[in-house]
């Protein structure tokens, strides 16, 4: 069966990370926030969420 080298690198950290932490979900989220505030304004802000356009896209049933 073929492997895509990507994805067991993926795999090989997530494996590792989890055992730094000792598979605890929590101490691996703190310590991910710990890193994000560290990289200060280096961090791209997250895009707004669209508006719909009009009423159909809102999911508004329209009458007659």
């Amino acid at each position: 069966m073929w492997e895509d080298p990507i994805v067991a690198e993926v795999h090989r950290v997530r494996e590792q990370l989890a055992a730094e932490f000792n598979y605890d979900i929590k101490a691996i989220f703190a310590d991910l926030r710990k890193r994000q505030l560290s990289l200060g304004a280096r961090l791209i802000a997250p895009k707004r969420q669209a508006q719909p356009a009009s009423d159909v896209d809102q999911g508004f049933q329209v009458h007659d």
